[in-house]
């Protein structure tokens, strides 16, 4: 056999990723970062707890986990006062929006995002044949009216919307996404990504039954809880779609280690509230920074701060670029408007003066290549 017999799909696709890790960038340039500000991870940590329950789990790590995430699954469900059975635990959010992808999504099928929202929805689409339809941001936002109307006009199966969003940072109020559901197709889910919802603030969070068949959320230990390396989220949604994850799932894709380090997490709300803290500080910071140098820092629900530069994407694109060049890895929207800005993530202080030291010279340099 000369070639594997790839299916057409597979063919039609590039060999491509949604991101390009810090790590491929740390390779090509030789050079480890000063400052790790673009990929949106906690810097400030899992919670000692976590770590401890990690440590112990990995002696036993010889064992599969459970394929059942049962511990985990009922703690979750006592956190958010729901059943089990509205409840799916999987390898973060990216392995869960693709087993909803492979649920719901055959070629041809439509479905409808926002242009330039968060890229690994759009992978997962694309894998297995979907049609991506999308609309353009307003004002920042992520514009419910027109995702849903486009979801009328284009037949839709599923809409994506991030809340708060990746990467503007920007929020809606829960009780209006749940009364824009009144405008959602009777055919069509709404999945509801709340990665960031616990930076956000009260009332982010849509105040909807778990039970509602309408939409499903999806939510993440990689953030605020600090485990993006350990890989767990979990979906919240009426038990027929839950248990119709079982279909397709990897039932063995959690590892032990993760599972332990998760409940813990969760049972130490203590360190949440110390992370939060130090994310509205690193916030705050940004704006500072940011203003300090005639930016502007867009308001933020998220981990995560947009600064808009002020011109278009190219003079974006060189501010990102002499800033790599000098150590600091940070992203950019890469749509546009809003690949006008610079996306710079929480971190440490000692992270963040670094940022605000090659700032300057970034900004020259980017205003000299014009």
């Amino acid at each position: 056999m000369t070639d594997p017999r790839y299916t057409p799909l597979a063919l039609s696709l590039p060999a491509t990723v949604p991101f390009v890790g810090p790590e491929t960038q740390e390779r090509a340039r030789g050079a480890a970062f000063t400052a790790r500000l673009g990929a949106n991870e906690n810097v400030f940590g899992p919670s000692p707890r976590a770590i401890e329950a990690m440590q112990t789990a990995s002696a036993d790590i010889w064992m599969y986990g459970d394929p059942e995430n049962h511990e985990l699954r009922q703690a979750l469900a006592a956190h958010h006062d729901l059943s089990p059975d509205n409840i799916m635990v999987g390898e973060g959010i990216d392995g869960l929006l693709g087993y909803l992808v492979r649920l719901l999504i055959s070629p041809g099928d439509t479905v409808v995002t926002s242009l330039g929202a968060y890229p690994t929805f759009n992978y997962h689409v694309s894998g297995y044949g979907g049609v991506l339809h999308t609309v353009p941001y307003k004002d920042d936002h992520e514009d419910l009216t027109s995702l849903f109307s486009k979801a009328g006009e284009v037949g839709a199966k599923l809409v994506y919307l991030a809340n708060p969003d990746n990467p503007m940072g920007s929020w809606h109020r829960g009780a209006d996404i749940v009364a824009a559901l009144d405008h959602l197709p009777s055919d069509c889910l709404l999945l509801l990504d709340e990665a960031y919802v616990e930076c956000a603030p009260k009332g982010t969070a849509a105040p909807v039954d778990a039970n509602d068949t309408r939409l499903i959320r999806m939510r993440t230990f990689s953030k605020a809880y600090g485990m993006a390396g350990a890989r767990v989220g979990y979906a919240l949604a009426a038990p027929d779609l839950i248990a119709a994850f079982n279909k397709v799932r990897n039932h063995f894709g959690m590892n032990r280690a993760a599972q332990a380090g998760a409940l813990a997490a969760l049972q130490d709300q203590d360190w949440l509230g110390h992370v939060l803290a130090e994310i509205t500080t690193a916030r705050r910071r940004i704006g500072e920074i940011a203003d300090q140098n005639g930016l502007k820092a867009l308001p933020s629900a998220t981990n995560f701060v947009a600064i808009d530069c002020g011109q278009d994407s190219i003079f974006a694109k060189r501010v990102l670029d002499a800033l790599i060049a000098q150590g600091i890895f940070v992203r950019m929207p890469f749509a546009a408007p809003q690949n006008r800005c610079i996306r710079i993530s929480c971190g440490p202080s000692k992270d963040l003066e670094a940022f605000a030291s090659a700032l300057p010279q970034a900004l020259i340099s980017a205003q000299r290549a014009l």
